[in-house]
């Protein structure tokens, strides 16, 4: 059974204050079978414990007033009727105390496009991750169990849970998922990775098959062993599950192709494809779609305000049998420039929000004025100020350019990393290059200086050795064919503007001419996905890549620097761009990370990968990490300290946001 254990170390004063957080990991990989352990046959057999069985213990439970008015008015059921059978309720732990029922989470939103804003931090997995990030736990499961080499994997599911319109969740939910929206990439989404594994020998690689057992439990059958696969599917693929008897109403292969249509344009959708998207993938968002939140959608998210109300039937309690969660809605104001934010909050707008480190310090000395507590979680971040450059962009002339690694380096050395450092991050990112932070796994000595010093003079020698010796009328440099040479750096946010004019100034000095864009969320994911961001501050930040692979190693489209490297992959090379070099090494060396069955293999090809990325530098920092700041009032209870912020735990949904609670 594979184990994983990190030792966390945080803490960091500047100033006289608490302000910065370093985080120190070191993941061991634990044999895949200990000496000391029970030998078994063919299964080894994991569940949740105490959380599992503690609320057998709890004599009754309890609902919050707005449901119990329901009851007594006999327009919902009693509470014992809407929880699993009583020992496969989940009990989950409070941060502090017992929380009190009521109130609002109230935050910013930018509209329907925002949907991670709401999405992430009421996300209910199958499995989520523990935390300090070591290894899984069941959440929705109850329970599981792996065999003895990793190739079959039981998952056990909660007994009477049931959907938030109490339609009761099955094994059919998972199983209806698989067949006919994941499999058949109803949601414009391509198989995630973790449902395949590769032979250690031949490097086939083969599609898991997944059974159903019984109504609470179905089998994950590999070819290979796939020591991973939990940790893959609580970050590739969180939602195993549909509720079938919705998708069933609106999927073409149910209703037909016409019948689908008409009701894609009822929702508002011009077209079949991007209404199952908004459904299948996205469907936090929409009130007709029931799901196993914490809140469900209320209203609809054009809407100036967006409403979140309790699912009556939240399968979760506290240990004195409150059904969680304790507050009634979450409701996001839409906001049009990110500077609301900060004034909302300063002004009691919003009780519980995230901002970047750059807010620090008008957040901190408003701090007891606006009756709020900042604070810093880490972030297992590369860098708080860079550029990727696409290397797979269609401008033939900008892709040569973005490959070139003296291109790379040029516009490393080019720029002053301590101006940076100083006023984009008020001298808390270390002015460094992007790479792994020490303690994180892949950590490389020295990393952190490839590329920094400041050297404009090594950088026009370097652009003037790759060909870029012809200049316009105002000294810009011109492609080698004497067309217009244009870096485009396309932002959906204006919070990096500082950092970028600053980066235009000295890029300009060498002769780079740069165009910063502003777009929303939506239309920059969009121009993602159909590779037309040449440039772009998006940042690196993974706990592990044997984890999380994806920013680091092609296998679909995610992240900028990798372009359609990914979608070669995730399409089996039907389209997209063809991996080559070292791009192509990293694909290799992650096939036999996937395929390892020990620790050690693990550990060494996860490095390898780590090596060839810190070779490149396809990712140019300028600014150490720096934490992300917490803003909650000092009326909402049980918010954690200490947590690690990354969007493989969820964000904020790492604190587990259904204890959060407003105090009387």
């Amino acid at each position: 059974m594979n184990k994983f254990n990190i030792m966390e170390g945080i803490g960091l004063k500047r100033s006289g204050l608490f302000i910065g957080m370093m985080l120190v990991f070191a993941v061991v990989f634990a044999a895949c079978e200990s000496e000391s352990e029970p030998k078994a046959s063919s299964a080894v057999k994991e569940t949740t414990g105490p959380v599992a069985s503690a609320a057998t213990k709890i004599s009754g439970f309890k609902e919050a007033p707005m449901l119990a008015k329901l009851v007594t008015a006999g327009s919902l059921k009693p509470v014992t009727d809407r929880l699993p059978v009583k020992e496969d309720i989940m009990v989950e732990k409070v941060t502090d105390e017992i929380g009190k029922y009521g109130g609002d989470w109230k935050m910013p939103w930018a509209g329907p496009n925002d949907r991670w804003t709401v999405g992430a931090p009421t996300e209910e997995s199958l499995f989520r991750f523990n935390k300090d990030g070591s290894t899984v736990e069941p959440n929705v499961a109850k329970s599981f169990e792996v065999n003895k080499d990793s190739t079959e994997f039981t998952i056990h599911l909660r007994k009477g849970m049931k959907w938030s319109d109490g339609m009761p969740f099955t094994a059919d939910d998972v199983l209806f998922y698989w067949e006919h929206m994941l499999t058949k990439e109803t949601f414009g989404k391509k198989i995630y990775d973790a449902y395949y594994s590769i032979d250690p020998v031949s490097g086939e690689k083969a599609l898991a098959t997944v059974t159903k057992v019984d109504d609470y439990t179905f089998k994950i059958t590999h070819k290979y062993p796939s020591v991973l696969f939990l940790e893959r599917v609580a970050i590739d693929n969180k939602w195993f599950f549909a509720p079938a008897h919705f998708q069933k109403t609106i999927l073409p292969e149910f209703v037909g192709d016409a019948k689908a249509l008409e009701i894609a344009k009822q929702w508002g959708f011009a077209d079949v494809k991007s209404f199952l998207v908004a459904t299948g993938y996205y469907d936090w968002i929409n009130p007709q779609i029931p799901n196993l939140r914490p809140w469900v959608a209320k209203n609809d998210p054009n809407s100036d305000q967006f409403i979140m109300e309790r699912n009556p039937y939240y399968w979760k309690v506290d240990s004195e049998g409150n059904q969680l969660p304790y507050m009634d809605r979450l409701v996001a104001t839409k906001v049009q420039d990110p500077a609301q934010r900060v004034l909302g909050a300063l002004a009691g707008d919003y009780n519980l929000l995230d901002f970047d480190f750059k807010d620090f310090t008008v957040l901190k000395e408003n701090e007891k004025k606006a009756a709020f507590t900042v604070t810093p979680w880490t972030q297992a971040a590369w860098s708080s100020a860079g550029l990727q450059f696409n290397q797979t962009i269609g401008d033939p002339n900008l892709r040569k350019l973005f490959q070139d690694i003296k291109f790379r380096e040029a516009v490393s050395v080019a720029v002053d990393r301590k101006e940076i450092s100083e006023i984009v991050t008020n001298g808390l990112g270390a002015p460094q290059q992007a790479s792994v932070p020490e303690g994180l796994v892949g950590y490389q000595k020295g990393w952190a200086d490839q590329w920094s010093k400041f050297d404009p003079a090594r950088a026009n020698q370097l652009l003037d050795e790759i060909g870029l010796t012809k200049r316009d009328k105002n000294n810009f440099r011109l492609n080698a064919d004497g067309s217009d040479l244009t870096i485009t750096v396309i932002e959906n946010t204006t919070n990096t503007a500082t950092f970028l004019e600053l980066v235009k100034k000295y890029y300009e000095k060498v002769g780079i001419k740069v165009d910063i864009k502003v777009v929303d969320a939506g239309t920059h994911n969009d121009l993602k996905y159909a590779n037309k961001i040449p440039a772009t501050t998006e940042n690196i930040s993974l706990v592990n890549v044997a984890f999380r692979p994806d920013t680091l190693v092609p296998l679909r489209v995610l992240t900028p620097w990798l372009g359609n490297y990914g979608l070669y992959t995730s399409s089996n090379g039907k389209d997209g761009v063809k991996p080559e070099g070292d791009i192509a090494l990293i694909l290799d060396y992650w096939n036999k990370v996937k395929s390892s069955t020990t620790k050690e293999d693990i550990t060494k090809w996860s490095n390898e990968i780590i090596k060839l990325n810190q070779k490149n530098q396809w990712l140019i920092g300028y600014a150490g990490p720096t934490p992300k700041l917490i803003v909650a009032s000092n009326k909402i209870g049980n918010v954690p300290k200490n947590l690690i912020y990354a969007d493989e735990f969820r964000s904020l949904g790492h604190g587990h946001p259904s204890q959060f609670f407003i105090k009387q």
